[in-house]
Parts: structure tokens; sequence; C-alpha cells
């Protein structure tokens, strides 16, 4: 056994890394794929540990969060009743449904955008997009997207700070949002998404108040953060690679392939969080039951001893390698309908606009962590 279990590998808040994460993870990959960083967290860079620790729920627990966190905080058996409640309103009945409300919200935000000047891609279309999306699947008021919008900024905030009083402070006013809005449909004359979630059983009884906001938390920071992040992604990928535009525009069949490779590419989500439960051993390295540790999606998804060259835009490769949405229990529920959104935005995009060019001036602005993707990015519609 190595004596280097408690050495500090490297520092996750240095600026290098936060200027440019995907280039900071790819390096530890190969330099030191499980690390210790300055706070005594670990971090897991290739796609088989990543791969492993995801199907490993018994010795790296979901269990890291404060606060009540549902169904992504839960282990089984706790998490299986959740899981499959979750998973009920993912149903492909239900996307067929919502499609036309999507394809509606998709046309009137690319008919909005300018044509022929500099487009801010996050800020006009892909959080515009994100929050009417998540809006509309709810069943909630328009008028919420703006303190929707400001508080997921808050929380990006708070979790790169990880200060406990922001962090909880933001917490409560995610809260009252969405209590607000239960409260509308305590009469029970209300049929959307929302109004079901407050009349969902899970073992016999009653969701509470907390498990409901529990829910639609996660759903929303993932609209709201994670799905921004991706159509942006997505754009600016298409701005620079008039080749997959082209072929998109033809094949529109592809776009769902396309959204995957581009996204594994450039990953929208750099980590998320587990707990050991007992010693674990990996690369000679011993992580101590109850450590924290963060699975790097952001580098093992461009695992040379994988993908080959990491940045090669294919559509050939072997779908299950990739773990934009995860592996096991854990794998996305959302994943149905992120796919859905991408196909509708990409085809309706491509049919409405001839062309797509990348804008230098002002530069793109890489996003840091929490955040990934982009924080700013300008290209022209045509």
């Amino acid at each position: 056994m190595s004596d280097l279990s408690d050495s500090v590998d490297w520092d996750a808040r240095a600026d290098d890394v936060l200027a440019d994460q995907i280039s900071a993870y790819d390096r530890m990959r190969s330099r030191c794929p499980v690390a210790r960083d300055e706070s005594g967290h670990w971090s897991l860079f290739t796609h088989g540990d990543v791969v492993s620790a995801l199907k490993d729920h018994d010795a790296f627990s979901n269990a890291v969060s404060v606060h009540v966190a549902v169904p992504n905080g839960m282990d089984p058996p706790e998490h299986t009743s959740f899981r499959e409640l979750v998973d009920g309103y993912y149903t492909p009945e239900r996307l067929t449904d919502f499609e036309p409300v999507l394809r509606d919200i998709a046309i009137r935000t690319i008919d909005g955008i300018p044509r022929g000047e500099p487009v801010e891609v996050l800020s006009m279309l892909a959080e515009p997009f994100a929050i009417a999306v998540q809006n509309a699947f709810m069943g909630w008021s328009q008028d919420l997207a703006e303190p929707l919008m400001s508080w997921n900024k808050k929380n990006q905030a708070a979790v790169l700070s990880q200060d406990r009083d922001q962090l909880s402070a933001v917490a409560m006013e995610f809260d009252t949002h969405i209590r607000a809005q239960l409260a509308l449909r305590s009469d029970g004359q209300t049929d959307d998404v929302t109004a079901q979630l407050m009349r969902e059983k899970v073992d016999g009884r009653s969701l509470t108040d907390d498990e409901i906001v529990a829910i639609i938390r996660n759903w929303t920071v993932g609209e709201l953060g994670t799905m921004s992040a991706s159509f942006a992604i997505i754009i600016e990928f298409l701005a620079r690679n008039s080749a997959v535009q082209d072929r998109l525009r033809t094949h529109p069949e592809l776009a769902v392939a396309a959204s995957d490779e581009i996204l594994r590419i450039h990953p929208p989500l750099i980590a998320n969080r587990r707990r050991t439960t007992r010693d674990v051993t990996l690369h000679d390295r011993e992580i101590p039951a109850e450590s924290r540790v963060n699975l790097v999606w952001a580098s093992a998804n461009r695992d040379e001893s994988v993908f080959g060259d990491p940045d090669e835009f294919r559509l050939d490769r072997e779908p299950d390698q990739n773990i934009l949405y995860g592996v096991g229990i854990h794998y996305c529920p959302g994943a149905p309908l992120a796919r859905l959104e991408f196909k509708v935005l990409l085809e309706e995009l491509l049919a409405r606009v001839s062309s797509i060019t990348p804008v230098s001036n002002p530069a793109p602005q890489l996003a840091i962590f929490p955040g990934a993707g982009w924080s700013q990015v300008h290209v022209q519609f045509e």
C-alpha cells in the first residue's frame, strides 16, 4: 500500500484549474488519476474508475447533502421507490404529449433571435429556452423566469464559495418560490405536473412538502444549469464546425447522436459527489471511509484509453461508453426529455437559419466551477 493516501495532489480551486477546467482535468487524468485536494476531498478522473464508482453504490453513497435530495441524494432501498415515482414523469407518452409545446417554445425563441449580428448564445437563446421549457413542463407562469434565473446564478456562486450560510440562504429562496406554487394548487383544482407531484404517494404515504421541493429543485437545476449550458456548447460547436452543421441539416435524424457526442467532447456537467461507506483502494491509493469523492465526468468522458482523441467528433462510437447521463441506478431520469429538447431545438434552429458562424470579438469565455461550458459565447445567425 502506498503511503501517499494523505498527501495533497492538487489544488482543485487553483486559478489555472478554474480558468480551463477541461484542460486541467485532462492533465490530471494522466498525472494523478486518483487525487486528493487541499480540502481532503478526492477526485476520480478515468473513465474506468468513474464507471466503477457509479455502479458500486454500496461503497460510493449518494447520500452527501445535508438537505433533502430526492432521489439523487438517496441510496437503496429508499432510492428505489422515489426513483420509480420520478421515472413516471418521463414516459414516452408524457413526452409525446409535451413535444408540441416544446416545439412551439423552440420556434418562438429562435424567431426572436436577431440575424446578421453577434448574438450572445446563453442570454439570448440557451437560458430563455431552458427556463421556458421548465415553466411549461411544470405548469408554472412565465413570470417565474426572471426569479428562477436569478436564483440559479446565486446557487452557482454559493456552490463555488462553499459558504454554508450562503448555501442555506439560496436553498431557502428556492423553497419560497416553490412553496408559493404549491400553495396556488392547494385547492386541488389544477392538474399540471406540480399538482400531480402533490398527490403522489411513496411506500403508501403522501410526499412531504420538503420531498416535493427537493424533486423540483433537482429538475430545475438540471434544466437551468446543465441544459442551458448544453445548448450553448452545442451551438458554439456547430458554429466552428460548418460540415457538422450542414450534415445535421441534411440528416436531422442525427441530432440526438450528434448532441451526445458534442457533449462528450465538451461536457456540460463537471462532476457528481459521492461519499465512501468503507475504505476503497484505487491505483494504490486508499480512500478512507466517509471521504467525499468527486466523480469527474468532464474527465471520464474524454479518457483517451476509451475514446482515442477526445476532441475528435465521431458518430460511430459505442453509445454505452458515453456516460453523459450516467450509469447504473442513478442514470439521469430526465435523459429522455433532455434528448427530446436537443432534437427539437436543433431541428427548428437549423431549419430556420441558413448558417451559424463563430464571433471572436468579444471572445468566448469559459464557465468556472461549478458551472460548465461557456459563461459567454457569441455567434452569428443568418
